[in-house]
């Protein structure tokens, strides 16, 4: 999935360095960067942490374990529509550039 999104935003996957580097460490001071994007490419004014979740993306990514989930008992009660993660990821994508809160590459 990281290959399609990076690919998406015309950006090359970087490589692993086998340990975890938290995001929310590598954004903190990010603001005044975003405010710059924003104007540069006359997006709608908004602050970055109201886009993204820095700390909310590190609980995800940064787990020491995989994560397994079975879909059958959804699908045993009816719920049959699925949709795959990098599409939905690149719908929302679409929509934020839609809506002018990220820009287009």
């Amino acid at each position: 999935m990281w290959q399609q999104l990076a690919e998406y935003f015309e950006l090359k996957v970087g490589s692993y360095s086998g340990h975890v580097n938290s995001l929310e460490n590598q954004m903190r001071d990010i603001g005044p960067t975003w405010e710059k994007i924003v104007e540069k490419y006359k997006l709608v004014p908004t602050s970055l942490d109201q886009i993204a979740s820095w700390w909310h993306t590190d609980s995800d990514l940064s787990r020491p374990f995989e994560t397994f989930a079975d879909m059958s008992k959804s699908r045993k009660l009816g719920f049959l529509d699925y949709q795959k993660s990098s599409e939905s990821f690149i719908d929302v994508f679409d929509k934020l550039k839609e809506e002018r809160f990220i820009p287009y590459v």
